[in-house]
């Protein structure tokens, strides 16, 4: 019997290339150390991953150091990452799950929607342009202005544009956000300390420290 040979993209090439694009959204130089913290692999595992992405074409490790998606590649990894934001907005929009559970949920089903069913999911769910949390589904419309970094924001009143891949695995962050009104959409009063800022909205207060604010983007008012 004659084996039948996948040419689609592994799950572990997927989730390198995905992190990629979530770093790059974030701001953050897409380093193999950045890769290894977000992963949870180790450093040569990550190390050997790159390479195997390198030779065939989906990234091109630059003399800095850090990694550069080829077009293959980001095409690839937009790929994905519509399809994980696809997921995310019919777990939220269709079966009412929790926003603390949505991206460990959608972690699993962006690799298995094949490209009819995210075809019908566009149709299904209105051609939404974000995720639930208010981050850009590739291929959608631009928005306007390009949100910035909480914590690199000088402005005093800002609206949360959307809250990052890797916050979004914070539980105890999602619901204190979604809990005190503090979510997409939401006009905030911003206070900046030490180590830290202060949200502000209808009476309710959310602290974070910087760390958490570089990972929540916005937009000034």
């Amino acid at each position: 019997m004659r084996r039948l040979v996948s040419h689609q993209p592994s799950e572990a090439t997927e989730m390198y290339l995905r992190t990629v694009l979530e770093l790059e959204e974030e701001g953050v130089p897409p380093l193999r150390a950045r890769l290894s913290e977000r992963l949870g692999l180790s450093a040569p595992a990550v190390s050997e991953g790159v390479a195997r992405l390198e030779q065939v074409g989906m990234v091109v490790l630059q003399p800095d150091r850090t990694i550069a998606l080829t077009s293959a590649g980001r095409e690839r990894a937009e790929h994905v990452m519509r399809k994980h934001r696809l997921a995310e907005r019919l777990l939220v929009d269709v079966l009412g799950l929790d926003h603390e559970h949505v991206h460990e949920e959608a972690c699993r089903w962006e690799h298995v929607i094949s490209d009819r069913v995210e075809a019908k999911l566009i149709e299904f769910l209105g051609n939404p342009t974000t995720s639930p949390y208010g981050n850009p589904i590739p291929g959608s419309v631009p928005a306007e202005h390009e949100p910035v970094s909480l914590a690199a924001t000088d402005a005093d009143e800002v609206v949360i544009s959307y809250i990052s891949e890797k916050l979004q695995g914070d539980h105890e962050i999602v619901m204190q956000l979604r809990e005190r009104g503090m979510w997409t959409g939401a006009q905030v009063s911003v206070e900046r300390g030490v180590d830290g800022v202060r949200l502000r909205a209808d009476g309710q207060v959310v602290e974070l420290p910087d760390d958490d604010a570089k990972l929540v983007f916005v937009t000034a008012v």
